[in-house]
């Protein structure tokens, strides 16, 4: 398995597309469970997590 790298150390543009591909997990997800009993159901809340720190990590480099 690769090592994770922080978001600090990523550059704008992967930021961009990691945000952009956790998006679309996170709609996915819904999809899931508006079909079904989902396996995970905290996996669209830590999603959103991760959603909200890779925004945050892209605000504080646009405002560096």
């Amino acid at each position: 398995m690769a090592k994770k790298t922080p978001l600090k150390e990523k550059n704008v543009e992967e930021l961009v597309k990691l945000l952009g591909e956790k998006r679309e997990e996170l709609r996915k997800l819904r999809f899931e469970a508006a079909g079904s009993r989902p396996k995970d159901s905290n996996a669209p809340s830590k999603v959103k997590r991760e959603i909200a720190r890779i925004m945050t990590a892209l605000t504080q480099k646009k405002n560096a």
